[in-house]
């Protein structure tokens, strides 16, 4: 006869391993290790202004991004990039904002018509002929609609700052919300708001505004342009873990200094999928 406690035994192991085999894998893709935990967050919208210290009706397209980050507080991260004609500085600027980073994603986004104007999420919205929306008068709807979607990745950023040497340390993690059948890339940025310095504005030509404050200038983007890849598709549940670090120059206020961070599409398509934004030195 059988002993009925080695039947037991058997039976428990066939179960175990029968799930075990069953159970879904998921992978983390770049990390250090296996403990990176995602959870479903709010959509939060990227909103990229093109600007220069040249531009007469630029300042408009500051005030409306202010107005519509007081209508969405932390769902909304803005990001002014100065580049192109109307980035070049006047003597009377004591900041030259343009960045190799700032050049190579007008390029990649494509230069505006006409200014202000803004991309939304990196997406083209049915109706526009490319990504850019010029005239402030389309951002609130874009942003609004944007709002409303799911996030399909989980976004999390911890940012070390020493105030003593400037090093700042950078960890973003996260992981698929849903799955992803495309390229997916993770750019990583840093503004500086609230930079007093030279701006021509209707009020002040033909002269310049010497007292302007400037709102969320890029300052540099610490991955590749285009962003670093993540993976070529994604499953969900798969998660990511990125170390960066970065000595903060002389002349940037850390307490102003914001570190955003969004992962993206990369084919014809280069739509946000999510993006965050901690302040750096929390």
């Amino acid at each position: 006869m059988i002993n009925k406690n080695i039947i037991a035994f058997i039976f428990l192991a066939c179960f175990f391993f029968a799930c075990e085999e069953n159970m879904p894998e998921i992978a983390c893709l770049s990390c250090d290790n296996e403990e990176v935990i995602i959870t479903p967050q709010d959509r939060r919208v990227l909103i990229e202004e093109f600007t220069g210290v040249r531009c007469i009706n630029c300042p408009a397209g500051s005030v409306e991004i202010e107005n519509l980050l007081s209508i969405h507080g932390d769902r909304l991260i803005a990001v002014s990039i100065h580049a192109e004609f109307f980035a070049n500085p006047y003597s009377d600027n004591q900041y030259d904002f343009r960045t190799d980073g700032g050049e190579f994603i007008i390029s990649l986004l494509g230069l505006p018509e006409a200014y202000p104007s803004a991309v939304i999420d990196r997406k083209q919205f049915t109706g526009e002929s490319d990504l850019q929306l010029v005239g402030k008068e389309l951002w609130a709807g874009r942003i609004a609609e944007q709002l409303e979607e799911t996030a399909k990745v989980s976004l999390t950023v911890n940012n070390a700052y020493d105030a003593t040497s400037r090093n700042l340390s950078i960890q973003v993690s996260g992981g698929a919300l849903e799955g992803i059948d495309e390229e997916v890339r993770l750019t990583i940025m840093i503004t500086e708001n609230n930079i007093t310095d030279a701006q021509l504005t209707p009020d002040s030509s033909p002269g310049l505004d010497l007292e302007y404050k400037h709102k969320h200038v890029l300052r540099t983007v610490l991955t590749a342009y285009d962003g670093d890849n993540l993976a070529d598709a994604m499953l969900e549940g798969d998660t990511f873990e990125k170390s960066y670090s970065f000595t903060l120059p002389d002349g940037w206020n850390a307490d102003n200094c914001e570190v955003i961070a969004f992962a993206h599409l990369a084919g014809d398509r280069k739509d946000v999928l999510q993006a965050t934004e901690e302040h750096l030195a929390d």
